[in-house]
């Protein structure tokens, strides 16, 4: 069995951590705001209720956010000089986080319901349909109303359009058409809209 050769090059120095593989903690303070030290700016002016707003050296303005026991945040680093706010930081991310689980929770997600019909569906069936989407735009949810013709029944794809648009006109003091009845593939669609209240 042939033996490998030993190494006798030179040991590869440990330089410690790599400045360039950044911990998980450099990565969050790099997203968020520079505070304190980290505000790289000369001057910086000073905004917000517990200060005399100004322009201030970053030294001063340390000394004032360490007198009232805060940090330092900048806040607008792009402008000049840098805008900064003496505040305590967690709090302020605290209520940033909450101000925008708050939005998202305002800015509702459009829902999209379905009802398929086919080429030929008897009354029952249709009126049975029609109140599902009643309901469902009263909810405030968009309905997307298809004809799916199976096999030879394309043949009767004028017989769905005057469905959907007898379906559009019954749901007219609900909905309002977004998109008027289009065949994509084997299904004729047509999309309806809640009205505002």
């Amino acid at each position: 069995m042939e033996k490998k050769p030993f190494f006798h090059g030179p040991r590869p120095v440990n330089r410690g951590p790599n400045p360039m593989r950044r911990g998980p903690q450099d990565r969050n303070s790099k997203e968020q705001h520079a505070i304190n030290e980290r505000i790289r700016a000369r001057e910086v002016r000073l905004v917000g209720e517990n200060v005399e707003q100004g322009i201030y050296s970053i030294h001063e303005a340390l000394k004032m956010a360490e007198e009232q026991d805060l940090d330092l945040v900048e806040i607008s680093p792009t402008a000049e000089p840098p805008v900064c706010k003496i505040i305590d930081y967690q709090k302020f991310l605290y209520q940033q986080k909450k101000r925008q689980k708050e939005q998202k929770a305002k800015s509702t997600k459009v829902v999209v319901k379905e009802i398929r019909f086919g080429p030929q569906t008897d009354d029952h069936d249709y009126n049975f349909k029609l109140k599902h989407a009643v309901g469902f735009l009263q909810e405030g949810a968009k309905v997307k109303a298809y004809v799916f013709f199976k096999g030879r029944s394309i043949l009767f794809k004028e017989q769905g359009e005057v469905l959907l648009l007898r379906f559009a006109n019954d749901l007219e003091e609900y909905g309002k058409v977004e998109q008027m009845p289009v065949l994509e593939g084997k299904r004729m669609i047509i999309m309806l809209t809640p009205k505002k209240k």
